[in-house]
């Protein structure tokens, strides 16, 4: 075996926490003054860690509607924005400019657990490092496998949590918040998705055709079967179809092009008779535009909890256990449903301030 060759198999058996760590040292040993983050500013701020600047579409939309929410919530605090890829840099940066009167907020979503444990790692990251100033997990879905492994990174994240005495975690699905209050020693709130808090029903379009918007990914519940069958029943039901993924690709996106993407997927279902999807977000987006959507289980629980925020809404139809001669059905009652005159949960977090404090 080459040399070049024995190192790169040697480094994939390095673990990806002491790979951080030593980055980590790295960059706190570097003398770097540059100001990347904007961090000099007098005026109290609120940092958005974990922010995405990659190609899911579901998790842009949870930064984007996070800021707006912050910005509006809390007028004179200046957000900023750390990017994901740059979560280390901005750690030693920000330490170096901290105020007390500066909140840490980390991004929501659904990556609290295993499945995604180098995302957890970086959260667990930003929460040892700011232990003196209030930090707000925003809305989770909470995950550890029952596995060895899932166990034991479990006990870090409750040992690690628990020594923050500021910490807020929120949980966006009663099953998340059950397990929160279970094994977590910190506060606890319910919310909603924080995307669930913007309404994009306006302006209205005319609408044609449909959307298939299904995961490919180690979520994914449907068999290839099962999907087969709902294309061609598509096929032969719409005069047009297309395929959108909530998953555009792509690393380090700029703001400018993630927030472009973000709209013209919302333009493009507002413009679609249906979206079949099993995408949390798929079915966030339709109804945040008022878009009909036939909604299949991922294969955890985030999806069917979730969907009781918004089980009000009449253009969503959950469908718990496939079958497919219940789609046309299923189909024929979208068809004929109203708008729903309810679409942001804003309300639900009305006493935010007040619950985090």
């Amino acid at each position: 075996m080459e040399k070049s060759s024995l190192i790169t198999q040697l480094k994939k058996k390095i673990p990806f926490e002491t790979k951080v760590q030593f980055q980590l040292q790295k960059l706190k040993c570097t003398s770097d003054d540059q100001n990347y983050f904007n961090f000099n500013s007098k005026e109290k701020r609120i940092f958005i860690f974990l922010a995405a600047d990659y190609g899911n579409l579901g998790d842009v939309a949870i930064t984007y509607a996070q800021h707006l929410f912050l910005s509006y919530t809390y007028p004179e605090y200046q957000v900023i924005e750390i990017p994901i890829s740059r979560t280390l840099k901005g750690i030693v940066q920000l330490k170096k400019h901290i105020q007390d009167q500066d909140i840490v907020t980390t991004v929501g979503g659904g990556n609290t657990g295993d499945m995604y444990h180098q995302i957890e790692h970086f959260r667990q990251l930003v929460i040892q490092n700011f232990p003196n100033n209030p930090v707000i997990s925003f809305p989770q879905t909470i995950d550890f496998s029952t596995t060895e492994k899932g166990r034991k990174r479990l006990q870090k994240a409750i040992a690690i949590y628990g020594k923050h005495p500021k910490l807020t975690l929120v949980a966006r699905e009663l099953k998340s918040y059950d397990y929160y209050k279970k094994h977590f020693n910190n506060k606890v709130l319910l919310l909603p998705d924080i995307v669930t808090t913007l309404d994009r029903s306006q302006p209205e379009f005319e609408r044609s055709g449909a959307i298939i918007c299904l995961r490919k990914d180690k979520e994914r519940k449907l068999s290839e079967q099962q999907e087969l069958e709902l294309t061609n029943y598509v096929k032969e039901r719409f005069n047009n179809y297309t395929y959108y993924d909530t998953h555009i690709g792509g690393q380090g996106l700029t703001m400018k092009k993630k927030i472009a993407a973000l709209f013209q997927i919302w333009d493009t279902f507002k413009k679609t008779e249906l979206v079949i999807t099993d995408r949390l977000h798929g079915m966030i987006f339709c109804h945040i535009t008022n878009t009909p959507a036939l909604v299949f289980l991922n294969n955890n629980h985030k999806i069917e909890q979730s969907y009781k925020w918004i089980a009000h809404n009449p253009r969503l139809k959950l469908i718990k256990n496939y079958h497919v001669g219940d789609i046309a059905t299923k189909i024929n009652q979208l068809s004929q449903l109203p708008e729903t005159d309810r679409i942001s949960l804003m309300s639900a977090y009305k006493n935010f301030k007040t619950m985090v404090e």
